[in-house]
C-alpha cells in the first residue's frame, strides 16, 4: 500500500506556491507600512499555555488541539492558534520594557487543529496574524483592523463585510453573563451538551454555537450592547468613529462574541459576499484581549490583533475570480548542440545566474527542437543556441522568443552584451 498524505493537510506545489509567496510578500510589506515585526515562535508549545491562553470552554481546547506527551512526560500541543504563543514570548522576553511602545508584532505560519476538513478548511493551515501590545487606544483597534482590510483590497477582493461588536470591559460582561444565564437556563436542555456545559462557564460562548445557531433563544437572546459600561460604550463608539474615518464601511452584530475566552472590547470578523464561496464566510478575526497578558504571567498590558488564514484568502479569491500578478518565466535557456558546447554551458550558465539572471539548460540530452520546447514551457524570454561550431569561433547566437529576432553575440562579450540586452 503507498502512504498517502494525513487527511486534512495538503501539498503545496509549483504552480500554487508562487500564490502563497505573493501573499506572504504583501503581508510583509504591508506590516512594514504599519510599522509591525515579525516574531516566529515554536510550533508547538506546553500545554498549560492553551488552557490558559486560549481558554478550556473553546472548541480548540475541548475538541480540535493536537496534544502529546514527549518521553519527559511533558505535556506539549502543536500550536492551534497565533496569539496565546506571542503573549507568552512577549512576557517571557520582557518585551513590555522595550524602548517602542506599544509593541508591534506579525507572525505567519502553520497552526494545527482537529476539526472535519472541509473547502478552505485543514487540519494544518496557514495563518497570518498581528498583534499590538501596550496601548488602550481605541485608534489601535481600528489600525488593525484596517491593516486586515488593506491586505485584501491589496490583493484585489472587493465582496467583502466588516462585522463588529464591543464585549465590554469586566463590569458589562458580568453583567450579560447574568442577563444570558437567565435568559437561556428554562430552556438549556434544547441545547446541545456543548452549550449545556457553558452556561454557567461561559455563556456568552452559547451564542457562537454552531449546532444551535438558529435557535430562536440565540436570536432573542440579551445584546451585550445593552450592559456596556460608560465606558466601553465611549470606546466602542472611538472604534466606530475612527473606522468612518478611514473610510472602512462595517456593520454591528451584536451576537458576534468570536470563539476565544480571551476576548474585550472590541471584536471584529471580515467575510467574504462573494457568490459561490460556501456557507463559512469568515476570512479573518480578531478582537482586543486586555488581560491575556496578566493571565499568561506579565505585567497588566493591553492588547489587540488578528488572525486570518491563507487557505480561505485563496479561496475567496477563487470565488471573485482574482488573477494575482505572478511572474513566471525565465531570463535565458541556453540550448547546446555537440559534446563541448553542452560542457560549455555548464559554465555558461553558472555566469548567467552570478550576473542576476534566472537560467536553465537542458540536462535530458534532448535534440535543439526539445530544447525549445523546453524554453517555451519555462516562459523563457530568449534562447541562447550555443553549437561545437560556434564554440569554436567565439560565437553564440541568442533569439528572442517574444518577436523570433535572433542576434549573433561575441561568446567571450555574452554576459556583459546580454546584461545590456535586458536593460
Amino acid at each position: 500500500m503507498s502512504i498517502q498524505i494525513p487527511r486534512g493537510t495538503q501539498d503545496i506545489l509549483p504552480g500554487e506556491v508562487e500564490k502563497w509567496q505573493l501573499i506572504e510578500e504583501a503581508a510583509r510589506k504591508l506590516c512594514e507600512k504599519f510599522q509591525y515585526r515579525e516574531i516566529r515562535t515554536p510550533i508547538f508549545e506546553h500545554t498549560e499555555l492553551f488552557l490558559r491562553g486560549v481558554g478550556d470552554t473553546t472548541d480548540i481546547v475541548q475538541k480540535e488541539m493536537y496534544t502529546f506527551q514527549d518521553r519527559g512526560g511533558r505535556d506539549l500541543t502543536l500550536r492551534p492558534e497565533g496569539t496565546a504563543a506571542t503573549v507568552r514570548s512577549f512576557v517571557e522576553k520582557k518585551m513590555f520594557g522595550d524602548a517602542q511602545q506599544p509593541v508591534k508584532l506579525y507572525y505567519m505560519g502553520p497552526m494545527f487543529r482537529y476539526e472535519r476538513p472541509q473547502a478552505g478548511r485543514y487540519r494544518q493551515f496557514v495563518q497570518f496574524g498581528i498583534e499590538a501590545l501596550g496601548s488602550a487606544d481605541p485608534a489601535i483597534d481600528a489600525e488593525v483592523i484596517s491593516l486586515a482590510m488593506s491586505l485584501y483590497k491589496d490583493l484585489g477582493l472587493e465582496k467583502l463585510k466588516l462585522v463588529i461588536n464591543s464585549l465590554g470591559d469586566k463590569e458589562s460582561r458580568s453583567a450579560h453573563r447574568q442577563a444570558l444565564i437567565e435568559h437561556f437556563e428554562p430552556r438549556i436542555e434544547e441545547f446541545c451538551g456543548d452549550c449545556q456545559g457553558r452556561l454557567e462557564k461561559n455563556p456568552m460562548r452559547i451564542l457562537d454555537c454552531k449546532k444551535d445557531s438558529d435557535h430562536e433563544l440565540i436570536k432573542s437572546a440579551p445584546s451585550i450592547l445593552d450592559y456596556l459600561s460608560e465606558e466601553s460604550s465611549s470606546y466602542f463608539e472611538k472604534v466606530k468613529q475612527y473606522l468612518t474615518m478611514l473610510d472602512i464601511p462595517f456593520e454591528v452584530d451584536q451576537n458576534l462574541v468570536r470563539g476565544l475566552d480571551y476576548y474585550n472590547h472590541t471584536a471584529f470578523e471580515i467575510m467574504s459576499n462573494a457568490e459561490g464561496f460556501g456557507a463559512i464566510t469568515t476570512l479573518c478575526g480578531g478582537g482586543r484581549y486586555n488581560g491575556l497578558v496578566e493571565e499568561i504571567g506579565g505585567p497588566e498590558t493591553p492588547g489587540i490583533g488578528f488572525a486570518l488564514s491563507i487557505e480561505r484568502l485563496l479561496a475567496a479569491l477563487d470565488a471573485e475570480k482574482v488573477e494575482l500578478p505572478l511572474t513566471r518565466g525565465i531570463d535565458c535557456y541556453v540550448a547546446a548542440l555537440g559534446d563541448e558546447a553542452k560542457d560549455y554551458t555548464v559554465g555558461l550558465l553558472g555566469k548567467l545566474r552570478k550576473a542576476g539572471f534566472s537560467a536553465e539548460r537542458d540536462y535530458l540530452n534532448r535534440k535543439i527542437k526539445a530544447q525549445f520546447k523546453a524554453a517555451d514551457r519555462l516562459n523563457a524570454k530568449y534562447v541562447a543556441v550555443l553549437g561545437d561550431d560556434e564554440l569554436s569561433g567565439n560565437k553564440i547566437n541568442l533569439k528572442s522568443l517574444a518577436d523570433g529576432e535572433q542576434i549573433e553575440i561575441q561568446l567571450d562579450e555574452f554576459i556583459e552584451k546580454f546584461t545590456e540586452l535586458c536593460k
